[in-house]
């Protein structure tokens, strides 16, 4: 079992027990550790202490961080930026497929792929000369079901599995801090309103949070909470496109396509060093 299938059992254990404020000892019974073994574990993972972690993910939180968010827009007019989707671009840079690219379904384009391992489990990761086209966590085996995924995105293609050209860019993305001077790329397809969507998500600063209804407001469809939902829940680059940082109004983490759980854990490892 890895370090973070263990952290999972315990995010789980804790998160479904938040009200009743699990103890140390509690936890660390429930995926079989002593207290210190597993305060030592979740330390070195998460950076922060198990009790601190509960606090992060109590809803109340949740509330504090909501209300203490800037809409988006107004923190992009306050760092002087030229347009609202330029916010975060100088740590990661969204470029959408062209429309000649998706005709040509990719005919030319190399694409590499592999698993890595990550702080939040397996990985699927791809990317083409221009970005990161594709990244996906895996719940169980899932290789086969992703790869097809991006066959069916980019029929045309090459594909090459390639795991040294893409260990460079798992390193980028899960180091402490990502270098403003090399921004990481990103290559997506999307319709017009997700590729939107998307680039308010990497408005959202590390560490915070905001409600599906802000994001609408920031991408000018104030009455499109569900529709910006369905464009999150659409996001074909997890981590680097941080769906992670929209929660629900009522403060509660709401769904999450790689799973409840890892959506805590991100959320949580986040928080513990932007804070």
């Amino acid at each position: 079992m890895s370090d973070y299938e263990r952290i999972a059992q315990a995010i789980s254990f804790i998160s479904s027990r938040v009200e009743h404020q699990p103890t140390l000892n509690e936890i660390a019974a429930h995926i079989h550790l002593s207290p210190f073994h597993f305060q030592r574990l979740f330390s070195r993972w998460a950076g922060v202490t198990p009790k601190r972690f509960l606090q992060v993910l109590t809803v109340e939180r949740a509330k504090q961080l909501l209300r203490k968010s800037v809409p988006l827009l107004e923190v992009s007019d306050s760092m002087g930026l030229s347009s609202s989707s330029r916010l975060y671009d100088h740590f990661v840079q969204l470029e959408a497929v062209t429309p000649g690219e998706y005709k040509t379904g990719g005919l030319g384009l190399s694409i590499e792929y592999a698993v890595h391992g990550t702080p939040f489990g397996n990985a699927f990761i791809a990317i083409t000369p221009k970005g990161v086209c594709k990244l996906a966590f895996l719940r169980n085996v899932e290789t086969d079901e992703h790869l097809a995924d991006l066959i069916n995105t980019w029929p045309y293609a090459e594909m090459h599995a390639n795991r040294l050209s893409t260990l460079g860019v798992i390193d980028a993305m899960f180091g402490r801090e990502m270098k403003s001077n090399r921004p990481l790329s990103l290559h997506v397809s999307g319709t017009n309103f997700q590729t939107s969507v998307w680039k308010a998500l990497l408005m959202i600063p590390p560490g915070t949070v905001a409600s599906y209804s802000q994001v609408a407001a920031a991408i000018g469809h104030p009455d499109a909470a569900r529709a910006v939902g369905m464009a999150v829940g659409a996001n074909p680059v997890a981590f680097l496109i941080p769906c992670h940082r929209v929660i629900r109004q009522s403060g509660k983490i709401g769904g999450y396509r790689w799973g409840e759980t890892r959506k805590h854990a991100i959320h949580a490892w986040e928080v513990a060093r932007y804070e």
